[in-house]
């Protein structure tokens, strides 16, 4: 063993077992994989971590944490009653990141990133889906994925956002172009296409028609949709066997069944909503209709600027009315799930990517909301943040 991690309250996330699947005793960790866990002989390095929770590292399925500049004037006209939409009218919202994100040199943004990214791995994230969609031209997507990729424990998507001004008045041709350009020369990079379909963004039929030319080049998508209003578009993610819907205030019973067949994670962004004063998703429906639920932060730069997924648990399971168990497994297996990624368990075989937490009850975590109870997070079976 290259590590055992002794004295621990360790949180599994394995679905073969109960609830969290919380084991007494040891994680032991060898050539950055999860050997074995519970009565473990030692080991090259032991830590002893005096009862202390140890959990898989978190998974945070949807961020936008590449973007140039602030919006920090828009909260505050938020602050003051705006709505989303009317900011979005005034020449606020998306497109007033496009042209920061544009004009920006390429070593400014990956600090920035960088930057990021280094919060969400002192929140306790070790593996975060990260969107392009801050261009809207093809070479300008393809640069932001391009740094997205070499940030290590991201998974890239690629992110038709909406129609960029300069482009409305040919839409079609638009549209066209993300399915002829984007989407055949992002393959390499990106790991599945989401779509905003909303009013203020793609309609239904323009969604339809990225999602096939996803499908076409073997790139499975996923889509915002029941941010503002319900389009219908959970039975078109469903259709086309979604990874995840995101956002969901305005989702009818239909597709909320839809989605659960399809096997389609239901991804919850209580940051946002909270922050554009939304209804939160009909969350007993998704639990009664057996819609699995993970938990994300949504980081962007106008409608969730927040970093770490502890301070969305609690939101989860305060505003949204989710149970602590949900949260954490919409933060770890859910989560992971949504990305197809083998993270997000503690279980031998697994990536030994997980956090130490100054606490002992998994509770523990959303309920201190607002403060940072990490003590060490592993990659790999290595200390990512050493202090």
């Amino acid at each position: 063993m290259d590590l055992v991690v002794r004295n621990a309250r360790v949180m599994t996330c394995d679905p073969a077992r109960a609830g969290l699947g919380l084991v007494n005793g040891a994680l032991a960790i060898a050539g950055g994989k999860v050997a074995a866990i519970g009565d473990v002989s030692g080991g090259a390095k032991e830590i002893d971590v005096g009862g202390r929770l140890v959990t898989p590292g978190l998974v945070d399925c949807h961020t936008h944490a590449i973007f140039a500049g602030h919006r920090a004037h828009e909260f505050e006209l938020r602050a003051a009653g705006k709505t989303y939409l009317e900011i979005q009218e005034a020449g606020g919202g998306i497109m007033a990141t496009l042209g920061p994100t544009r004009a920006v040199p390429d070593r400014m943004l990956e600090l920035s990133l960088a930057c990021n990214t280094s919060l969400m791995r002192h929140g306790g994230t070790t593996t975060m889906e990260i969107k392009s969609g801050y261009a809207l031209t093809c070479e300008g997507e393809l640069r932001l994925l391009r740094m997205i990729s070499a940030v290590p424990g991201a998974v890239p998507t690629l992110l038709a956002h909406l129609v960029p001004p300069e482009r409305r008045g040919d839409r079609d041709a638009f549209v066209r172009e993300i399915c002829e350009q984007w989407i055949p020369r992002a393959k390499p990079l990106a790991r599945s296409v989401d779509v905003w379909c909303e009013s203020a963004a793609f309609t239904l039929d323009e969604t339809r028609q990225i999602f096939t030319a996803a499908r076409a080049h073997g790139l499975p998508v996923r889509g915002h949709i029941g941010q503002l209003s319900d389009l219908g578009a959970a039975l078109l993610l469903a259709e086309f066997d979604a990874l995840s819907a995101d956002h969901l205030e305005y989702v009818d019973d239909a597709g909320i069944a839809a989605l659960a067949r399809a096997g389609t994670v239901a991804v919850m962004l209580p940051g946002a909503c909270v922050q554009l004063r939304l209804p939160p998703p009909p969350v007993e429906k998704f639990r009664a209709m057996g819609l699995r639920m993970a938990v994300a932060t949504d980081l962007n730069p106008g409608s969730s600027y927040c970093e770490t997924l502890p301070i969305q648990m609690w939101l989860a399971t305060t505003h949204f009315g989710m149970t602590v168990e949900e949260a954490w497994l919409g933060v770890t297996r859910h989560a992971a799930h949504a990305l197809r990624v083998n993270t997000g368990v503690l279980v031998p075989g697994a990536p030994a990517d997980f956090a130490i937490w100054d606490a002992d009850d998994p509770a523990q975590i959303p309920y201190r909301y607002g403060t940072s109870l990490v003590h060490k997070v592993f990659v790999a079976g290595l200390d990512v943040i050493a202090k």
